[in-house]
This record gives C-alpha cells, structure tokens and sequence, in this order.
C-alpha cells in the first residue's frame, strides 16, 4: 500500500476522510475533555459526531465506527477504539485501528483517509512508537485509496 506521511492539521488535509482515535466509548463523551484530534474535531465540528459514535455503544478494542464529520468538510469519520480502559495504546489497539480504517474505508468506498498518529497523547506512547506501528501495519494492507498519516505541526 501506498502512503505519505504528513506534517500539520488533520482539520486541513484534502481526503474524503479523517480518523479521530477515540477511546472505547465506555465513558460518555459529554463527561470527556476531548484533547488532539478529538478536541478539534469538538470545537470546530461540532458535537454531532460524538453523538452519534455514542449510539454505537462500547466499541471493541481496535475497531471502528463511523459517522458523519458534523460541519467539518468531510463524507466521514472514522473512529478507532485506539486506547484501551487504562488510557494507554497497545501494539494490539493501533494495529487493529489501521486494520479496521482500511477496512472502512474499502466497504464505504471512500478514495482518501488521513490517520492520525493513534496512541501519541492521549494513549501515552510517542510519535516515533506510533508512526511505526502504524507504517508497519499498512505495508500488509492491500488498498487502492490515498492514505496520509498525519503528524501534527
């Protein structure tokens, strides 16, 4: 698969997509402070998104749900239960994220997705960790769409 890797605002790439790593959706969100990629998403998407990933319920470690991007440019987005009930990202959360993205991203048929660096902040791993992980990860997924891996700037 190809991918590029980005620096900058996952609010301002130019894909039909964005990933927003979440938790496990156990926790309401109206209890959370949302931080990163969450809390931008919040103030300038609006609370729609979050509402409607609630619906869902808890979500399994790894996977994902989507929903709509709020008043956010974008067809969707794709949360991923990237950290687990402690608030720590795993090898396991992260590649089961980039595994469950893809897979989203091929059954809604979307050409582009921008993925956040799951697990750097509020998952209490590194940049570096998470980058790995998840270069590592999309080298043995087969996709046809445009991926960036955005590293905030």
């Amino acid at each position: 698969m190809n991918y590029e890797i980005v620096h900058g605002d996952i609010l301002n790439q130019d894909v039909e997509v964005i990933v927003n790593s979440w938790n496990r959706n156990i926790i309401p969100w109206w209890i959370l402070l949302p931080q990163g990629v969450s809390g931008a998403i919040k103030k300038k998407g609006g609370t729609k998104p979050f509402k409607e990933v609630a619906k869902y319920g808890p979500i399994p470690l790894g996977e994902a749900r989507v929903t709509s991007a709020g008043t956010l440019p974008f067809q969707a987005i794709i949360h991923v239960a990237g950290i687990n009930m402690f608030w720590v990202a795993t090898k396991y959360s992260v590649t089961h994220s980039v595994r469950s993205v893809i897979q989203e991203v091929r059954k809604n048929n979307f050409a582009s997705v921008a993925i956040p660096l799951i697990g750097a902040g509020s998952g209490n791993r590194s940049e570096m960790w998470s980058l790995d992980l998840i270069k590592s990860e999309l080298e043995h997924i087969e996709c046809d769409a445009k991926v960036l891996i955005v590293r905030y700037a």
